[in-house]
């Protein structure tokens, strides 16, 4: 089983669905930051994934190993006896459970959201940007939901599904499609409810829609806000202009930021240093001004004098 054919057709698929029903029809195919987004499209979906796949299956069988010795065994879950559309079924609704319990982490722990703030530099919505994220965030998720996951026991088959399902709804909530589903909505997340996860401002919380693929999780833990008649008026999050632009900088973020912080403070002193150079006005010598004599009569009158006439 390969993943790299499913991620091209799937691409392709929103790509050329959002040609041919574009929710903002005035947002042009190749808007600011497209190329960018191909560039993470490439890092996370090609190359960083499975190579975390990869290292975190050295590292699970090491686990296990020392989980075993320990006496407790990861082959005790009756899933593997099961359909595997019964298997399917199970390790998508839990994995989607601990995914949202993550993605509520990476909103809620300050660490954890200098990271996020890659995907939240997001202003304009489509597919492609829903590879925009951190490859922190890839070690943060398999980390996290491994122990619950693999105590499943699912068949490999079965993960893999899940693997394509989640994709395809990823590029699916961020795609530029006006799609609600209707009373699914309550059930499964969607474009409409997606985009206001990503909304700048506070309203209906600072932190909402956490769902990957079910929505029913946010509203059954009251973090859903979705009003159906309207869009959030900007995207992104607040104080979003310290994100760099480009490619690197935001894979190597927040080291790109402590640069940028040295750089303008480099500048500021730069500046202070250069203050008694910089010529506010123009500096004119006042002349000096000599004492006249008095006309003839017109000498002051003495203050004891005052008030005696």
């Amino acid at each position: 089983m390969s993943y790299l054919p499913w991620l091209g057709a799937i691409s392709l698929t929103f790509l050329l669905l959002e040609r041919v029903f574009p929710w903002r029809k005035g947002q042009p195919l190749l808007r600011r930051g497209w190329v960018r987004d191909l560039g993470f499209l490439a890092l996370n979906g090609r190359f960083f994934s499975p190579l975390i796949a990869v290292l975190n299956g050295a590292a699970a069988v090491a686990a296990t190993q020392g989980l075993r010795a320990l006496g407790l065994r990861l082959d005790v879950s009756p899933i593997a006896q099961w359909p595997l559309a019964a298997q399917l079924l199970a390790f998508l609704v839990l994995a989607d459970f601990f995914q949202w319990c993550i993605h509520n982490l990476l909103h809620r722990v300050p660490w954890l959201w200098t990271f996020h703030k890659v995907h939240h530099s997001i202003d304009t919505m489509d597919w492609i940007g829903n590879w925009r994220f951190h490859w922190m965030e890839i070690v943060v998720y398999k980390t996290l939901q491994w122990l619950p996951l693999a105590w499943l026991n699912a068949s490999s088959e079965a993960v893999f599904a899940v693997a394509v399902v989640t994709t395809l709804w990823g590029d699916f909530n961020h795609a530029n499609l006006d799609v609600g589903l209707g009373p699914l909505g309550y059930l499964l997340n969607n474009p409409r409810m997606h985009l206001w996860h990503h909304d700048q401002s506070t309203e209906g919380g600072t932190a909402k829609n956490f769902g990957i693929v079910l929505s029913v999780w946010d509203h059954l833990f009251g973090t859903a806000y979705w009003p159906r008649e309207r869009s959030p008026e900007q995207l992104g999050y607040p104080g979003m202009q310290e994100m760099p632009e480009t490619f690197h900088g935001q894979v190597l973020w927040p080291l790109t930021r402590a640069r940028r912080i040295r750089e303008e403070s480099a500048m500021v002193l730069q500046r202070a240093a250069t203050w008694d150079d910089t010529v506010i006005a123009p500096k004119v010598p006042l002349t000096a001004r000599h004492p006249t004599k008095p006309a003839p009569g017109s000498e002051p009158v003495p203050s004891s004098a005052v008030g005696k006439q």
